[in-house]
């Protein structure tokens, strides 16, 4: 008996089908349109020995000079092994995609009987009708899931430019706040060695010496926090950037990027976030994605195998026989409520998923542009008040030193302030590029706010407590 289960015109429909698919490469060009603008920088897969090598000799070569921010980016999305695993999933989602709008491959069926003299052969090809019935509204649905896919790649592309455009304004901030520290410590290490002579001559009182002790071990503990801090923030840009071995010295900046002239005025933040967050997009998909999956379910609720053939036996003893054949599944014990039901909870669900991401981006970008602002006026205030103030301040306390109206401890107690505030600048200056990054990826996808600090500098701190 041979059963071929498709006329010749759904047959062709078939092949036609089959031939369908996704261009190879094609979501990672998606990717890179979406992120390049925001990025700056290309972005690559790699997917052999040789693209491995050749990315590595890459990184090297831009270790060679100080490292600017752009390029600690540039390096985390060449380098990153997180991100090139995620890339390599990208591409994996391609092929099942491309994969989904083509049929099953068709099956073929062999049978040799006897019955005495009579031999009879069987053969079969059989193709899933209700598959290809199916096969545009499933196309659909699997391409629609690779652009779910490529937002959330984009997502993790652009994360990663703006975490290692944090790590960078910390490392480089940490570096500063460490050389101002070990100021501090140098400043009252003297003044502790000078209290602990004059006090052996008899020229100054115990009090008074462990008062410049204590400021001495202060400013020891404060150096040691500076340094694990410098420690930590470093290893936190080495990581994302997938560094190792020989590559882990490379070189900082001195100093942040100075302080813009005036900060961005965007009164249509949210009406920008709203159009251009890549999160807000991928819920809005995912919800049209679970209303087509609703619809292939009402589809199939009934009926979801469906069979047709034609049949042809031969037999060494008998005349031809032809005919044709129809096979479905009846729905006598599961009439598909269940399904149904079930995907209309996930309709709504996605429905309310996609409300809450919209409703989270609205305020993460108006608390993000708040800390911006904020952080701008801070800074500004630092720059332009506090430290000329101090610097003032400690030129008046030279004039006064000079004339020997005041002593040398009150001369280094001021130095301490004025390092103090320095480094109480450099803080607020960190804070508010910080908060530039948080803005920038607030306005495109889910950002990881950072919390301001509010220190005034340990060293101010002390020397406040002691004059």
């Amino acid at each position: 008996m041979n059963r071929f289960r498709l006329p010749l015109s759904l047959l062709a429909v078939a092949v036609l089908a089959g031939c369908a698919s996704v261009e190879p490469g094609s979501a990672l060009s998606s990717v890179q349109s979406l992120t390049k603008t925001h990025t700056g920088q290309p972005l690559t897969a790699d997917r052999s020995a040789d693209e491995l090598t050749r990315t590595a000799t890459k990184v090297d070569e831009l270790l060679r000079q100080p490292l600017a921010i752009d390029t600690a980016v540039q390096i985390a999305l060449l380098n990153n092994r997180g991100l090139q695993a995620r890339l390599q999933q990208l591409g994996i989602t391609e092929a099942e995609v491309s994969q989904a709008s083509r049929l099953p491959n068709p099956g073929f069926s062999f049978g040799r009987m006897t019955k005495g003299d009579e031999i009879e052969l069987e053969r079969g090809l059989h193709f899933n009708l209700a598959r290809l019935l199916t096969l545009p509204l499933v196309s659909r649905l699997e391409e629609r899931r690779l652009q779910s896919v490529q937002r959330e790649v984009a997502m993790d592309v652009l994360s990663l430019a703006a975490d290692t455009r944090k790590a960078w304004v910390q490392a480089v901030a940490a570096d500063e706040s460490l050389r101002y520290m070990r100021q501090v410590q140098e400043a009252a290490e003297a003044s502790a060695e000078l209290a602990r002579r004059l006090q052996q001559a008899g020229n100054f009182n115990a009090l008074m010496r462990l008062r410049e002790q204590g400021f001495y071990a202060d400013a020891a503990l404060g150096l040691a926090r500076a340094e694990q801090a410098q420690r930590a923030s470093r290893e936190r840009l080495t990581r994302l950037m997938g560094l190792w071995g020989e590559q882990l010295n490379f070189k900082l900046p001195e100093r942040l990027p100075d302080l813009p002239d005036a900060p961005k005025d965007q009164p249509d933040i949210e009406r920008q976030a709203m159009a251009q967050r890549l999160d807000v997009q991928a819920a809005r998909l995912a919800a049209e994605q679970t209303a087509k999956n609703l619809q292939l379910t009402q589809v199939t609720r009934f009926i979801s195998v469906f069979e047709l053939g034609l049949v042809r036996n031969t037999s060494n003893e008998g005349p031809r026989q032809t005919g044709w054949e129809v096979g479905l599944e009846l729905p006598l014990f599961d009439w598909g409520g269940a399904r149904t039901a079930k995907a209309e909870g996930i309709y709504m669900q996605s429905l309310h998923q996609a409300a809450a991401t919209a409703i989270n981006a609205r305020s993460e970008v108006r608390e993000a542009y708040g800390n911006y602002r904020a952080s701008y006026d801070i800074a500004r205030h630092h720059r332009d008040e506090i430290v000329p103030l101090k610097k003032r301040i400690s030129d008046e306390q030279l004039l006064r030193y000079n004339g020997m109206l005041i002593g040398v401890f009150e001369l280094l107690a001021d130095a301490r302030s004025q390092i103090g505030s320095v480094n109480a600048s450099i803080e607020a200056l960190r804070d508010f590029w910080l908060a530039k990054a948080d803005l920038d990826m607030a306005l495109i996808g889910r950002a990881s706010l950072s919390t301001p600090t509010a220190s005034a500098g340990p060293a101010a701190a002390e020397v406040g407590a002691g004059h």
